[in-house]
């Protein structure tokens, strides 16, 4: 997992929670005195760890915490790729063209990167399904994303997950789907 999720991560339990409730996540992690650089890869098992605790200390499923973590990470993201966009792109169109512009990207700064593969299957001008597919299985992140982008947007947007690999399938299948 990139440095800069742990960085955001870290954000948005302070901002969440307070000050020094980092640490006590590190703490209840089994990770107390980690620190993390923005720019390195660190095992998953770290941020799985990490939702376990914040997971407990909170009593939220971590699916919640990932989606609202997604929403609260995606204005960092749009600050680190943004300029990969299209100045008329808006939610559908990001979401539909992360994978070629931001993940490619990622992936050549970062050989060692590993963002999850996405593919896209665009319906019509408002709608993209989106599949996500990764070992990690963190797609309550992307369906947070999808929320920040909307928010950030000024859209409304709604997610509809039709598969997921938590319920037994091979992928993730997220429709989003732009309303007026």
């Amino acid at each position: 997992m990139h440095g800069m999720v742990f960085a955001e991560l870290r954000n948005y339990a302070e901002r969440k929670h307070g000050k020094g409730t980092w640490d006590a996540l590190l703490g209840n992690a089994g990770l107390q005195g980690k620190v993390y650089m923005q720019v390195q890869e660190y095992p998953d098992a770290e941020v799985v760890a990490l939702l376990a605790a914040a997971s407990s200390m909170t009593g939220l499923p971590v699916a919640e915490l990932l989606e609202d973590f997604g929403e609260f990470i995606t204005p960092a993201l749009l600050k680190m790729f943004g300029h990969l966009l299209r100045a008329e792109w808006r939610t559908i169109d990001v979401i539909d063209h992360t994978e070629g512009t931001v993940h490619t990207a990622v992936r050549v700064r970062n050989p060692g990167a590993k963002p999850p593969k996405l593919q896209t299957v665009r319906r019509g001008p408002d709608e993209v399904v989106l599949v996500y597919t990764s070992p990690r299985q963190m797609c309550a992140f992307a369906i947070g994303i999808g929320k920040g982008l909307a928010k950030h947007f000024r859209e409304n947007v709604i997610a509809t997950q039709t598969m997921c690999m938590h319920k037994g399938a091979s992928k993730c299948e997220i429709v989003f789907r732009k309303v007026k």
